[in-house]
């Protein structure tokens, strides 16, 4: 059967500028999925998107191609609304494991379908796996129950959900087209929308840490997004939040899942706290819910009873100890002073090479390996007191884990907070 386009003409079109009609984008998206469009004739489009753009029209299209790959979810016999979080990723951003349950505690529905980490960002199912028993692949049946009962699931997403973008991101990660705002952007919201959730509320990381460096070109993605979901009828907001530094004092699988425990008791770290309600709060006003005390939620223990039911429900014993690496280092203060600036992406490099996380998406990470962080911006030490401790399984990983966190702190004599981790909101 013959092909109604040229992928020639489509990557042309685009190199010299030109706008991709509807129907050249539905076929390119459909024919690299079939297998029609090679992947080195996919790498010249989108290397040509990555340099010269796209149009709000092609990038709604683009992403409605993507959807339209594979099927899609259905919500609506549930008896609750539903909302749903993404992040774009960060060091220690363990957001998703209070936030789920939180958010359950309101009867508002979290199916919260989510991913593996890659590279110094870490993955909520990695972290996820280090409770003993607990499973990530889920049936849909199995999906649906739980949500009518415990009201939240962490999940994998199912390989039936736009499968266009399954195939095109492994592409972008190795030709350098990553970092295309209508690439990012169709690829995130094509899963989200096909997932099919009422209202979404998007977490932009902005710093070193982030995919996004740069604040201006994290609100250009936001604005993307947003009108993405908006345009599919997904109630859609954004919070663009601060990732300079890590979040929370930990950096690692069974480290963050121990450190959100500890929220979910009504303790836990600052930032970690102040992000989790901040969303919380988004994500019911996204579902109909405004004026609820998110906080007295963490503080009485209902938040975590819906964590113990969602673990169960998933085969994992909340009681059971979390893995604990058998070999430790320190990593010291070099003088005395105020810690003025710590390296996010440096801690995630040291995470990630101590085994918290995997260079290549088949490789197996480990459940115990961190970075246990003692002092952030704004602390006092003083000279020879920790300021990391590294976790592993591994000892001889520690001289390069050391290597990625020698120049990770600046220590000096005053410093100024930020006043909120939030830096900007887009609805």
């Amino acid at each position: 059967m013959s092909e109604p386009f040229d992928v020639v003409d489509v990557i042309r079109t685009k190199r010299d500028r030109g706008r991709l009609s509807g129907e050249q984008i539905d076929w390119v998206v459909d024919a690299y999925t079939r297998g029609v469009v090679a992947d080195e004739q996919m790498s010249a489009l989108t290397m040509a998107i990555f340099l010269n753009g796209m149009s709000r029209e092609e990038i709604h299209r683009w992403t409605h191609a993507m959807i339209d790959s594979g099927e899609r979810m259905d919500f609506s016999a549930l008896p609750y609304p539903t909302a749903d979080k993404h992040s774009t990723g960060g060091v220690g951003d363990k957001i998703t494991l209070p936030l789920a349950p939180l958010v359950a505690v309101f009867d508002v529905a979290v199916p919260q379908l989510s991913g593996r980490g890659l590279g110094h960002t870490g993955g909520t199912l990695d972290k996820m796996e280090a409770i003993p028993g607990w499973r990530a692949d889920l049936s849909e049946r199995e999906l649906m129950d739980q949500l009518a009962t415990v009201r939240a699931v962490i999940c994998a997403a199912g390989a039936s959900l736009a499968p266009a973008d399954k195939k095109l991101y492994a592409l972008r990660d190795i030709t350098s087209t990553v970092e295309a705002i209508p690439l990012i952007a169709s690829s995130i919201m094509s899963k989200k929308i096909a997932e099919g959730t009422d209202s979404l509320v998007l977490d932009v990381k902005v710093g070193s840490g982030a995919f996004m460096k740069d604040l201006d070109q994290a609100r250009e993605l936001a604005r993307v997004m947003v009108e993405l979901g908006s345009d599919a009828g997904v109630r859609t907001r954004a919070l663009l939040t601060d990732m300079d530094a890590p979040l929370g004092r930990t950096a690692g699988n069974a480290l963050e899942v121990a450190e959100s425990l500890d929220v979910l008791s009504g303790g836990g770290p600052a930032d970690v706290v102040e992000l989790t309600c901040e969303l919380a709060r988004e994500m019911l006003a996204a579902a109909g819910k405004d004026d609820v005390d998110v906080e007295a939620a963490l503080q009485d223990g209902r938040a975590m009873d819906v964590w113990r039911d969602m673990i169960r429900a998933q085969g994992g014993d909340p009681d059971a100890p979390l893995p604990v690496a058998p070999e430790t280092s320190d990593v010291r203060a070099s003088r005395d002073g105020v810690i003025t600036h710590m390296d996010a992406l440096a801690v995630g490099v040291a995470a990630w090479r101590l085994g918290a996380g995997r260079a290549r998406k088949e490789d197996p990470v480990q459940a115990e390996a961190g970075v246990e962080i003692h002092a952030k911006p704004g602390d006092r030490v003083r000279a020879g007191e920790p300021i990391f401790t590294m976790h592993t399984a591994t000892p001889e990983r520690f001289a390069r884990a050391e290597q990625a966190l020698a120049d990770a702190v600046e220590i000096g004599e005053t410093y100024s907070a930020r006043p909120s981790i939030v830096l900007d909101r887009m609805r």
